[in-house]
């Protein structure tokens, strides 16, 4: 097995314009002790003559995966209107043959394929929603060896990806000793808070492991661990309003945003843990010669640790009702008030080194050739399972991106097929291969 990977690893180096030199040796996993369990898993996993060819299955799919998500792009698919796209996803998940293909109570397009019913549940997603707005023009545009269009990456690509994986099971007849769930979430973008993954854990007490798969970001050989905690508000400041001139000595609800918007911008937090705020968007107002009789912002916090967003939070709410208070103060008044509406949740975690999920993304990883396994953080579906104490990963999709939110958007399909070849590893690792491994993924008690 060693062998065939340092040989493989040294073939994407050179394609990749890598110094061969650094390839002498076959490195283990920054800072993850592979467990003997996992080792023996792989290599069992690995030398097995079905798997083998599922890899070269992927590999030749390339071609037939780039189309499914070129085919995906152009279905439109902003926040809280993904039907059509999810539909589209039924219907392929439906064609490849899965069981209990739906589209459930919240819009995910769900399909299981079923193991030996002696092992644990594994989910496998990619999101369905992009970022940009109902009558963004998606068509797709090639340059250079690159395709531009919004979203064509992010998560275009996870959900082609998942599809080939399906092919390459039915193609070879892997029998696995766990359930896998296929499934495209909703809400994972902008205001939808996870709403379909979220919904997901509700619904099924029993899921005993989640996989993403994004837009390829830093690259294949990166596996996100770190779930970036976010809480989102809608602040809404009123009062009465009136004419410029004629009403003046008024409070503003517009001067009240904005000395809030002051407050907050001269908050200072901690560089490690990692944690974020801004203001997004702000509105409100009548015309210009009018004291505005409401302001409306959104504002976004974030941070890698619970306990320091929870602090964040505590001081910008502190100084949000506070900018309502001097408003008033100022003109002697108390026709200011301020509405603050929670309109994202997302919780902060951070996926253990010996967790099952960790060890078998990193031996999927370097199985397909890739070295220099580096942790990423980010928010995306994984948040949730890690919040719950689930085995959970973020895996990156095979090929290049850029662009990622922007209209220029972009997607390179260089080496593309690494992407599923380590995803496909990843699973088989997680829920074990009928007659070859046990599952590295543990069965757990049914959540209350």
């Amino acid at each position: 097995m060693i062998s065939g990977i340092r040989q493989r690893a040294l073939t994407v180096a050179l394609t990749l314009g890598l110094a061969p030199s650094a390839l002498a040796q076959v490195p283990q996993v920054s800072q993850a002790q592979i467990s003997p369990q996992a080792q023996t898993a792989f290599a069992a996993i690995t030398a097995h003559p079905m798997v083998k060819k599922a890899l070269a299955i992927l590999e030749a799919d390339d071609a037939n995966t780039l189309n499914d998500q070129k085919t995906m792009t152009v279905i439109p698919a902003p926040p809280f209107k993904e039907q059509k796209r999810a539909e589209y996803y039924r219907a392929r998940l439906q064609e490849l043959g899965l069981q209990e293909v739906r589209v459930d109570a919240e819009g995910n397009a769900v399909g299981v394929r079923r193991g030996s019913g002696k092992g644990p549940k594994l989910v496998v997603s990619a999101h369905l929603d992009t970022v940009f707005p109902e009558g963004t023009d998606v068509s797709i545009k090639e340059k250079d060896g690159r395709f531009y269009a919004p979203g064509i990456a992010d998560d275009t690509r996870g959900l082609a990806e998942v599809l080939s994986i399906i092919r390459a099971f039915n193609a070879t007849g892997i029998k696995t000793v766990g359930d896998i769930w296929f499934v495209g979430t909703v809400g994972e973008e902008e205001l939808g808070d996870l709403r379909g993954v979220k919904a997901l854990f509700r619904e099924h007490k029993d899921i005993d492991g989640f996989i993403t798969v994004e837009s390829p970001g830093a690259g294949v050989n990166t596996i996100g661990r770190v779930m970036v905690g976010s809480r989102r508000y809608r602040v809404t400041y009123k009062g009465l309003g009136g004419h410029s001139f004629g009403a003046f000595g008024l409070p503003s609800a517009i001067h009240a945003l904005g000395r809030a918007v002051a407050k907050i911008s001269d908050v200072q937090t901690p560089k490690s843990p990692k944690t974020t705020f801004t203001v997004g968007t702000i509105g409100g107002g009548v015309s210009t010669n009018s004291i505005a009789g409401e302001a409306v912002m959104q504002i976004d916090m974030r941070s890698s640790d619970m306990g320091a967003l929870t602090k964040l939070e505590a001081e910008i709410m502190a100084h949000i009702k506070q900018a309502a208070a001097d408003e008033n103060a100022r003109w002697n008044a108390t026709s200011i008030t301020v509405d603050i509406k929670l309109v994202g949740d997302r919780p902060a975690g951070l996926v253990p080194l010996d967790s099952p999920a960790i060890q078998a993304a990193a031996l999927g990883i370097q199985s397909v050739g890739l070295r220099n396994i580096s942790y990423t953080e980010g928010s995306n579906d994984a948040n949730i399972a890690v919040s719950l104490g689930i085995p959970a990963v973020r895996l990156a999709s095979g090929g290049r991106s850029g662009g990622t939110h922007s209209f220029n958007e972009w997607y390179q399909p260089q080496l593309a097929y690494l992407g599923p070849q380590a995803s496909l590893l990843t699973i088989l690792g997680l829920v074990g291969v009928e007659g070859v491994s046990a599952p590295l993924l543990p069965k757990r008690s049914p959540r209350e």
